[in-house]
């Protein structure tokens, strides 16, 4: 039964994104066995996940400009149904090459960008600001459920009817996820922009925003630190943990990152169903509990607990994705409050870039000294940092981050 507390919007908005979704990770599976079959090329598979990363990294800091200027129902829904009509074309003019289904790549990471500067401006509007954490927490309970589940459909949709199945199913969804996000009821006085000067101004405006505001930059700060120092755990650590360091099997290097959705869905699940706003104020706890099971992972190998060791880096793994939920919810749901409407679109692309932008210098480090120094050095030379930087925040700024999102920020000029 759906939570009628969410309303009638939160409902349209989430069954639209929770079916876009779903055709597009039955896409995600397939373009990639499509690319390998026809090209056997590493390289080329690297040249896919680049298309999709780099444009719309790109274009964030315009498409906040357009997401606070523009009507963001008519961005959200417009894209779905434009996203779904150039899929259809994929399918009607057989333009399945490589090259042109990478073209086509770029013009979806395009097009994607501006529509997550639309829906990230409008979704605090759909539920009251009481329920904002839980109905966080229910849209992301769906993307994981999703997320379980979609690999295994993309995987059998493409075996069988090959990429243009997939394809199909993907277009279709987004047209349905279109006709749901027209029924939302939304409104907002919108302003054209006059000049590309004007563009450039806005667009630096969701930096200024940040700079402003002392409060702001603190929390910000605390997120681009932990996340440059974190990210390469999850991401580089874990999968050389898995399948290098313990030698795992496909299928369970698989199994590894289904107990981490399991995990975030947990998460998500009590936050929804249970915490709500509280799991504001539990931030701090959630990510010292975090930063343990993270330090954990040095001395999850077959070194120190054979074979043992699979079945410890599950229940860490698992355990990491749910304190992850309780701490990365907060967090969005904080700024969600905070930032006032007219800078949201701008100050969220802003942030994503920031984010996006510090990344690879964490991942550029990591992946030689993994080879050179192995495992247990590189997750305590990332979480203990990380650990005192959690430490220093807390004791200094503890009070700035808990109190984000208890009011709306004001805008500097």
């Amino acid at each position: 039964m759906l939570d009628s507390r969410m309303g009638r919007n939160f409902w349209l908005y989430a069954v639209g994104r929770w079916i876009s979704r779903a055709g597009w990770v039955v896409q995600d599976v397939a373009v990639p066995l499509y690319v390998l079959d026809k090209t056997g090329s590493g390289a080329m598979m690297s040249l896919f996940v680049m298309a999709e990363l780099i444009p719309g990294l790109v274009v964030n800091p315009i498409a906040g400009v357009v997401g606070d200027r523009y009507d963001r129902k008519k961005l959200m829904y417009g894209l779905d149904i434009a996203r779904g009509i150039l899929l259809f074309a994929v399918i009607a003019f057989n333009l399945l090459g490589i090259y042109q289904l990478l073209a086509v790549q770029v013009v979806m990471s395009v097009m994607g960008a501006f529509f997550s500067a639309g829906i990230v401006g409008m979704f605090p509007d759909l539920v009251e600001r009481e329920q904002l954490a839980r109905a966080n927490s229910i849209l992301q309970s769906g993307g994981q459920v999703i997320r379980i589940l979609g690999p295994i459909l993309g995987g059998l949709i493409y075996a069988l009817g090959g990429i243009k199945l997939a394809i199909l199913i993907n277009a279709v969804s987004f047209f349905g996820s279109g006709l749901f996000e027209v029924l939302i009821d939304y409104r907002r006085e919108t302003r054209e922009l006059s000049s590309l000067r004007e563009v450039w101004s806005e667009m630096l405006d969701g930096f200024r925003f940040i700079k402003g505001s002392k409060n702001l930059m603190v929390f910000v700060s605390f997120g681009v630190l932990l996340n440059t120092l974190l990210n390469p755990v999850l991401v580089v650590v874990i999968p050389y943990l898995t399948r290098v360091e313990l030698g795992l099997s496909s299928v369970q290097f698989g199994s590894v990152e289904t107990v981490a959705t399991l995990g975030a869905l947990a998460g998500n699940l009590l936050i929804a169903l249970k915490l709500g706003q509280r799991s504001e104020g539990m931030l701090f706890r959630a990510l010292f509990t975090e930063l343990a099971c993270l330090t954990a992972l040095a001395f999850v190998t077959r070194s120190i607990l054979g074979e043992l060791a699979y079945p410890a880096l599950l229940v860490t793994i698992c355990l990491i994705g749910f304190f992850n939920t309780l701490v990365n919810v907060p967090l969005f749901t904080k700024l969600q409050k905070a930032v006032p409407d007219d800078f949201r679109s701008r100050f969220f692309t802003a942030l994503e870039t920031v984010m996006m932008a510090t990344t690879p210098l964490g991942m550029a480090l990591v992946g030689p000294l993994l080879d050179a120094a192995g495992v247990t050095p590189v997750v305590l030379a990332l979480t203990i940092p990380s650990v005192l930087i959690a430490l220093y925040y807390y004791l200094r700024f503890g009070r700035i981050v808990i109190s984000i999102g208890s009011e709306k920020l004001e805008v500097v000029p």
